[in-house]
């Protein structure tokens, strides 16, 4: 138990150390909802919804919806292909020449499960091929991600949730952005959880502060999908 508690400790105190550098004077937000739907024994879709803000609830900055359709190799292995629509208000000052941007993204998509001990670590492995028109001109852009993130059950209700995630441009400028995240997390039913934490978003010319506050609903559809087969 004493160990358990220094880690987290030492976990909350590196957040704090990374917050003191911010290039904004705001704390934005992200509202996201993220679903894992079950249609068959192996097959499930993908459903998300983020909506982003400059400030905490206002000064708007981006709306993404994305969806995917996964196939889950074992309970430790899920691969994907998805389709993503964001819409992206990039006139921020501290961005010079950016626009306003509509983008339609194709990932790729894999993930890696396994637990040492207490702790539950995921692998998250994506690319990205980007289309993006910024309204006088398009562009076409590729990406490369990978996360790795760690879940702390604390009770049967509550749970700690951390990851850090680097993008890597795939033309121009290797490094993208870097995301570091730490959460408190709920379990309200079986399939049903929500947390509310701190994103570090660290980009080469700015860091952004972010709260973050998640809704994730994984239901099981299959019993629908049979019915409409018989």
């Amino acid at each position: 138990m004493t160990n358990k508690t220094l880690f987290l400790l030492l976990l909350f105190l590196s957040f704090k150390l990374f917050a003191q550098e911010t290039g904004e004077n705001k704390l934005g937000s992200w509202h996201m909802y993220f679903g894992t739907n079950k249609i068959s024994d192996k097959l499930s879709l993908h459903t998300e919804a983020q909506l982003r803000y400059y400030e905490n609830g206002k000064n708007f900055n981006q709306l993404l919806l994305r969806t995917g359709l996964n196939y889950h190799i074992n309970p430790n292995a899920i691969a994907t292909l998805g389709y993503g629509h964001i819409t992206t208000d990039g006139t921020f000052e501290e961005f010079p020449d950016e626009t306003n941007s509509i983008e339609h993204r194709i990932f790729e998509q894999f993930i890696l499960k396994n637990k040492v001990w207490e702790f539950n670590f995921e692998h998250r492995y994506r690319l990205e091929q980007r289309f993006i028109d910024f309204g006088d001109r398009n562009d076409t852009q590729h990406r490369a991600r990978y996360r790795i993130q760690l879940t702390l059950p604390l009770t049967d209700i509550f749970f700690l949730n951390f990851y850090d995630e680097v993008f890597l441009n795939l033309q121009d400028e290797v490094f993208g952005q870097n995301r570091l995240y730490g959460a408190l997390g709920l379990n309200v039913t079986h399939n049903l959880s929500a947390q509310v934490g701190y994103l570090k978003n660290h980009f080469p010319s700015a860091n952004f502060d972010r709260l973050q506050i998640g809704v994730f609903y994984n239901p099981d559809l299959r019993s629908l999908f049979k019915d409409k087969e018989e």
